[in-house]
């Protein structure tokens, strides 16, 4: 497997954000790149743009100008598609339109070497479909960056029905050599990142919906204890509610309206309203000189129990014990099932159950806490309360974990909480993609932490609460709404059954 020699010509077609941030990546790797598109406006402004980006860099110190004089010399304006006609590799990157592209790639393919690689930069399109508009559809292949592209990492390599494994070797290859994270998948709506991502999203409108938190809350839950760089409202204001809806609705068209994958009425209202996000100034957040900063409903203070009986097995949640000892508490344990006694107070992990109806499976349980990534750093940690509890036991609980060192947030008695919910879905997902030889486990949680920053691989993080923790949060989601949108992943319950890793010696 040998990547492309930096003396082998790339041709970009698309001079917009994406096809200019890839023109980049490869005159970085010391090739020389043709960059085409069919408005020469738009060339000149992405030849504009990247002389823009190598300035910027130079002035930071990042290049000498020796440097940044040598890119440059070796991007070529490409008025017409017959200036790609000696390119190794052609990459498209236009407009997510299947006729558009097909009828651009047909083209330039008609002007290409034989043995010359065309790959597409779609994001959500089939590969299979767009290939199988060409003559030579082995030579084609799905090369999808991130925006922006010489910036992030991760580039998805993505083989069509026939597409061959040498081009696919080569793409991997070359983007390795390009300083990239590649990994592997099959032409699937969504590919890897945009399918198992959908969650994220999904759960956090779906909260929303449900009136269990508002929307700064459930953005600093998932910052403070879930380790997420961006909660998952900040981050669709900056995608862009257009670009999120419009994905959503692209891999829930595709795989034929799942329910895992439905839409959310909430967020078909900001795009209807034109409320896009940062880019219009408005969205789940306003934008602007003048714009409030959100106010995040942090727990007023309570005071610290001087002592707590640990119940059993807290699982994942183990280290609170230690992190209440080193806060001066006195902590006894006895045999129990996983609870923190607090002030007499039960409190559990979430279960995928709300706190009112574990209450009333076990009515030593009234307060539930939700995940964290990882206790002992976690700021925030979120609460529920049934609607059974005594007086007084959700302020005995808030100051406990404020005696922690963490602000508390209390949510409405939502089931699966905020966190735990969203990490469950993420597991299950990317559990599901592996299933159906998509991709690997590696390649999987490798493109969650390297394509949107995530703070652990999805497959990776089932394996430290157990796999058996995520199956059951799943199975009480779907008791509790009575949808597919929550069933598990084969893989997973297979997992939960044996007990077994996904991380073990020969997991696929």
């Amino acid at each position: 497997m040998s990547a492309l020699q930096a003396t082998d010509l790339i041709g970009v077609i698309g001079a917009g954000a994406m096809g200019s941030g890839i023109v980049q990546v490869a005159l970085n790797a010391g090739h020389h790149v043709v960059l085409h598109d069919a408005a020469p406006a738009a060339l000149d402004r992405g030849i504009a743009s990247i002389a823009d980006a190598y300035q910027r860099l130079q002035a930071r110190g990042k290049i000498d100008e020796a440097t940044r004089l040598d890119r440059l010399g070796r991007l070529q304006r490409g008025a017409h598609l017959a200036d790609l006609s000696k390119a190794a590799l052609v990459i498209e990157a236009i407009v997510e339109n299947i006729d558009i592209k097909a009828k651009v790639l047909a083209e330039v393919e008609a002007l290409l070497a034989p043995n010359a690689i065309i790959a597409s930069n779609t994001s959500s399109l089939s590969v299979t479909a767009i290939a199988a508009r060409l003559q030579r559809p082995q030579q084609v292949a799905g090369l999808h960056f991130f925006n922006p592209a010489p910036v992030l990492p991760l580039v998805e390599i993505v083989s069509g029905k026939v597409t061959a494994q040498a081009v696919a070797d080569t793409l991997f290859a070359t983007a390795l050599a390009w300083g990239k994270v590649p990994v592997r998948c099959a032409s699937t709506p969504g590919f890897i990142v945009n399918r198992v991502a959908r969650p994220f999203y999904g759960e956090a409108l779906r909260l929303l919906t449900e009136r269990a938190a508002g929307v700064a809350a459930i953005d600093a839950i998932l910052r403070g204890s879930g380790g997420f760089r961006m909660g998952a409202f900040e981050l669709m204001d900056l995608i862009g509610h257009d670009v999120n809806y419009a994905v959503t609705r692209s891999v829930y068209d595709a795989l034929y309206s799942d329910a895992r994958y439905t839409p959310s009425l909430l967020q078909k209202e900001l795009v209807d309203a034109g409320w896009l996000g940062k880019k219009t100034g408005s969205g789940f957040y306003q934008y602007g000189a003048d714009a409030a900063n959100p106010v995040v409903p942090f727990a007023a203070p309570e005071a610290a129990p001087a002592s707590i009986v640990v119940e059993g097995d807290l699982g994942v949640a183990a280290p609170l014990a230690a992190l209440a000892q080193a806060a001066g508490i006195d902590v006894s344990y006895a045999a129990g099932k996983g609870v923190l006694r607090i002030a007499g107070v039960g409190v559990a992990l979430s279960d995928g159950h709300s706190a009112t109806a574990r209450h009333a499976a076990d009515a030593e349980v009234s307060v539930l806490f939700d995940l964290a990534l990882d206790y002992a750093k976690a700021t925030t940690i979120a609460l529920a309360c049934a609607d059974q509890a005594q007086v007084g036991a959700l302020a005995a609980v808030t100051g406990f974990f404020q005696a922690l060192g963490k602000q508390v947030i209390v949510i409405d008695d939502a089931p699966g909480m905020v966190v735990m919910r969203t990490v469950a879905m993420l597991a299950n997902e990317a559990a599901e993609v592996v299933q159906q030889g998509i991709a690997s486990v590696q390649d999987t949680d490798l493109a969650m932490v390297n394509g949107v920053n995530y703070p652990r691989g999805p497959l990776a993080w089932a394996d430290a609460i157990g796999p058996a923790v995520i199956q059951r949060v799943l199975a009480n989601l779907a008791a509790t709404y009575g949808e597919e949108r929550y069933r598990s992943s084969p893989l997973l319950a297979r997992r939960a059954l044996t007990g077994q890793p996904f991380y073990r010696e020969h997991a696929q």
